[in-house]
């Protein structure tokens, strides 16, 4: 913050004009949320016939040859049309981070919204990819529409970008602030007044918006007020460094596979199979079906042996790094946040054998904390992420910021890349 008197807005000045186009990027970016989540929704039924409560109690449902069927057609899908998109529309930019990190916040509308619509498809079909990724990207796409439109200054574009993007999440998630703080810490870069006041207001009017069809809720319900422990404290300050060595782990093998992602005709081939092989492991693990929502919320309730834990633990990573390298475009917050939620409830559960007393999703709230903060770089955004989707989690705030701080810490002091900075391209 530029305290004391903080009076300066720095190159992008923060006019009345801007300030109109930032409601504007609000609205049109709830409401992009609003139809993106809308397809989501419509696809899921088709697949699994799902209508509501979770995707994997749907998935389970499901026969084994629907499942892998899902998935197979969704491998031929996604292929076709990302193929398609990827080369007749290669002149336009649809990578929000790096538009901003490196660019002028110039994205392809056309692009743009071929490759979320094309995204939500087949994570509705059962990608093991993050759903955010597309209204995020409308969120930008929109802002950088209206900036041209505005005639704003580059330096208002990209915050603006930054500012939809981050509007996006908030959006499809109902968390207002933890998308406001996900503009300014990650995107932006910075928690300065000028960058922070219009990512907050261009949160809540996304958010707000979106209210137009998706809940007002929290995304994850009926998790209980856990009480806070000794017992928790101890164990955040022992699994701190872990969770941050193995935040670092899963960065470095997102960058990987993203580096050496399967591009042109042979993302025809190798992206059905990959879905394919998704398909037949959840036969067995329906929960790695999606994003990862349910598994989370599974976790947090304190359900699951810790067998099942530790088999999530390797294979969601696995099956993501999968849909990423063979050449899928899509999210990776709840991912990366469900890997969190599953290690912090194996760990705890593994202390519980020692020191008891403490739920399971106690363990499950705080080791997903740790792990979005460590794998984004950015704590305070995942503080507030967690908060705002679980309703839960203010009584174990201390275990939560020593998890977070000692996690973030460690995979800063690894190597310092994030699951965003990991993905771009070299330069």
């Amino acid at each position: 913050m530029e305290q004391p008197n903080a009076t300066g807005d720095g190159d992008a000045a923060l006019t009345p004009r801007f300030w109109l186009i930032v409601a504007l990027t609000g609205v049109a970016t709830g409401l992009f949320g609003d139809f993106l989540m809308w397809i989501l929704f419509g696809v899921q039924h088709l697949a699994f016939n799902y209508h509501s409560g979770e995707l994997q109690a749907a998935a389970k449902r499901a026969s084994d040859a629907r499942r892998v069927l899902s998935l197979a057609i969704a491998g031929v899908f996604g292929a076709t049309s990302w193929y398609l998109v990827r080369r007749y529309l290669k002149d336009e930019s649809t990578d929000i981070d790096d538009s901003i990190w490196n660019g002028d916040g110039q994205l392809g509308v056309r692009r743009s919204f071929a490759t979320s619509v094309i995204s939500e498809i087949v994570i509705g079909m059962g990608a093991s990819l993050g759903r955010e990724a597309a209204p995020k990207l409308m969120g930008g796409a929109s802002a950088s529409v209206l900036a041209g439109w505005a005639r704003l200054s580059p330096a208002q574009r990209r915050l603006l970008v930054a500012c939809g993007g981050g509007a996006g999440l908030a959006a499809v998630y109902n968390v207002p602030l933890g998308g406001a703080l996900f503009s300014a810490e990650i995107l932006m870069g910075s928690l300065a007044l000028p960058t922070i006041l219009p990512a907050l207001a261009c949160s809540w009017i996304a958010t707000a918006t979106a209210w137009v069809y998706l809940p007002n809720h929290a995304t994850y319900v009926d998790i209980p007020s856990f009480r806070f422990t000794t017992s928790l404290l101890v164990w955040a300050l022992l699994a701190g460094p872990v969770i941050g060595l193995v935040a670092s782990g899963y960065v470095r093998l997102i960058g990987r596979v993203s580096h050496h992602q399967v591009s042109g005709p042979s993302m025809l081939i190798v992206f059905p199979i990959a879905l394919t092989a998704l398909g037949l492991i959840g036969i067995k693990y329906p929960q790695l079906f999606g994003n990862g929502k349910d598994m989370a919320h599974s976790v947090f309730l304190g359900e699951g042996s810790l067998g099942l834990l530790a088999a999530l633990i390797v294979l969601k990573p696995l099956v993501t790094a999968i849909c990423i390298g063979g050449g899928g475009s899509g999210g990776l917050f709840t991912p990366t946040l469900s890997v969190g939620a599953v290690l912090g409830g194996f760990l705890g559960g593994a202390w519980s054998l020692l020191w008891s007393g403490t739920p399971i999703g106690a363990f499950a709230i705080v080791g997903a904390a740790a792990m979005l903060g460590a794998s984004m770089q950015a704590p305070l955004a995942a503080l507030a992420l967690v908060l705002e989707l679980t309703h839960s989690g203010f009584q174990i705030m201390v275990p939560m910021l020593a998890a977070v701080v000692i996690g973030t810490a460690v995979t800063r002091h690894v190597d310092g890349y994030s699951i965003y900075s990991a993905r771009l391209s070299a330069r």
